[in-house]
């Protein structure tokens, strides 16, 4: 049977019911929302449920472990997108992808809302990472299929997905972190499973009459032959995994520690390799090769930006529930709210940076200049938080303005660099990989994350000002190292602004 084109399959979608768009961004806008208001609600809580004594219902680990934990499961959370992305492509298409990672995810928030073991704590941020790892890229896959190629209305539905995704960032931290905080860390738990359910229900329920053939088939299927050779590497791989890893537990090899630095090693070596193996493909041009060589310094420059974001997750957090004055008379603030401040700027500013972006037009920075920026305002939202720790004298409490400000200005740099990130990797990707460079892009956030596991572990033995100070200072230098080098850059990429 020969597949459908895209034009067919967004024909199969019914084309108004929502907003003007077609009924399946009902279906895919909800489900994302409550897939994000799990993830988020989950994570906001997640590093002091691991730190917090058990008297005070955590697991009573080490701060500075905790930190790293955190750090290693949003990096495996990257990483597992490439496999999921592989699964739909090749064995179950995009929709029943989205299904299983959504019961994945619901499994692991339901372990982690039952009191257990460190062992179970581990089961779930498994279960979590695969679950996240099979919706998070397949579902945006989605919602690309309700249009067809010419439909002007894409761009907008993308940003109406995409307001989804940072409202259920927003609602999570404020409710699930409120009931896990102020309550109990396993009735957060709770809700971000009902969250996940919630939006299964949803998905179930309208994706056969609103998706239509939308994400239905496989694009590119396993044969036979190759599902048995697929099949067969994948099994004796899994046992020299298990083998080897029964072999180092009996050897007290396979630590918390070792597996923190072997994720952190994984998190450079693959995206390593990946530029290597496109850059020595016979399919690769000249000219893609020269703009791979363009993509390289972008690349460090997103990992090194990430990796300051999502420490917002991890020393913010702490620095909030330290650090920060939470009374404030007429308020008593939950530590976890603050990580409702990344989605509530990018829905108030996405809309004026859109806006300035189509206002200056040809005047508009070009993307190198935008990743400077962004590097540069996620530098000042380190280096501003000396100030508070100067003022203090490194003691007592500060004002939670402060960390205000501080995810204030690395948002900017995120509107920055984040959606010029993804545009950039389209058009500096070689045609026979390009599918594979736009997963490369994740994998800064994995790099930058498996370079704070090793990296946060210090917040605890030197000064905030050190800590602020260097990081911050790093990612200041390299932005304007970046911007020094963009005309050797704009060389190489030949023609792309």
């Amino acid at each position: 049977m020969k597949p459908l084109n895209h034009d067919q399959v967004a024909n199969s979608v019914p084309q108004k019911g929502f907003f003007g768009h077609p009924k399946g961004l009902f279906t895919l806008f909800f489900t994302e929302f409550w897939e994000r208001f799990s993830y988020y609600g989950m994570k906001a809580i997640l590093v002091y449920y691991m730190y917090y004594s058990v008297s005070k219902g955590g697991l009573g680990i080490d701060q500075g472990t905790a930190l790293a934990i955190t750090s290693i499961y949003g990096s495996l959370v990257y990483m597992s997108g490439i496999i999921g992305g592989w699964i739909a492509d090749r064995l179950l298409g995009s929709t029943r992808t989205v299904f299983y990672g959504g019961v994945f995810i619901m499994l692991g928030h339901i372990v982690l809302a039952f009191p257990g073991s460190f062992t179970a704590f581990l089961i779930s941020m498994v279960l979590i990472v695969i679950g996240t790892g099979l919706l998070k890229p397949n579902i945006s896959n989605i919602v690309g299929d309700l249009y067809t190629e010419k439909d002007e209305r894409r761009d907008s539905g993308f940003s109406i997905f995409y307001m989804g995704i940072n409202l259920g960032g927003f609602l999570a931290p404020l409710i699930v972190g409120t009931v896990g905080m102020k309550y109990n860390f396993h009735l957060g738990f709770g809700l971000a499973a009902i969250g996940m359910l919630l939006g299964l229900i949803v998905y179930v329920l309208t994706k056969k009459k609103n998706l239509g053939l939308a994400g239905s088939e496989v694009p590119n299927p396993l044969s036979p032959a190759e599902k048995k050779k697929s099949f067969t590497i994948i099994g004796i791989a899994a046992i020299i995994l298990i083998i080897a890893g029964f072999i180092a537990a009996q050897q007290g090899a396979l630590t918390i520690s070792s597996f923190i630095n072997i994720v952190s090693i994984l998190g450079i070596l693959i995206p390593t390799a990946y530029f290597i193996v496109m850059y020595n493909s016979k399919k690769t041009t000249a000219v893609e090769r020269s703009r791979l060589l363009a993509y390289i310094p972008l690349f460090i420059a997103g990992t090194v930006f990430w990796a300051i974001q999502e420490q917002g997750a991890t020393i913010l957090a702490a620095y909030a529930d330290q650090r920060t004055i939470l009374d404030m008379g007429w308020i008593t603030i939950e530590p976890a709210w603050f990580q409702s401040l990344n989605p509530l700027f990018i829905i108030m500013l996405a809309p004026v940076f859109a806006w300035l972006w189509i206002k200056l037009g040809e005047r508009q920075p070009s993307t190198h200049v935008k990743f400077s920026i962004g590097l540069i305002f996620a530098g000042l939202s380190f280096l501003i938080l000396i100030v508070p720790n100067i003022l203090s004298e490194g003691e007592g409490l500060v004002h939670p303005i402060w960390l205000v400000l501080s995810f204030l200005l690395v948002v900017i740099g995120e509107l920055c660099l984040s959606p010029v990130g993804l545009s950039a990797t389209t058009k500096l990707a070689p045609q026979a990989f390009s599918s594979q460079t736009m997963s490369l892009w994740f994998l800064t956030s994995a790099a930058g994350q498996a370079i704070n596991a090793q990296v946060v572990q210090y917040f605890e033995t030197v000064s905030e000002t050190v800590y602020f100070g260097i990081i911050g200072s790093i990612a200041l230098v390299l932005g304007f190292v970046l911007l020094a080098v963009s005309k050797k850059i704009k060389v190489l990429m030949h023609g792309v602004r």
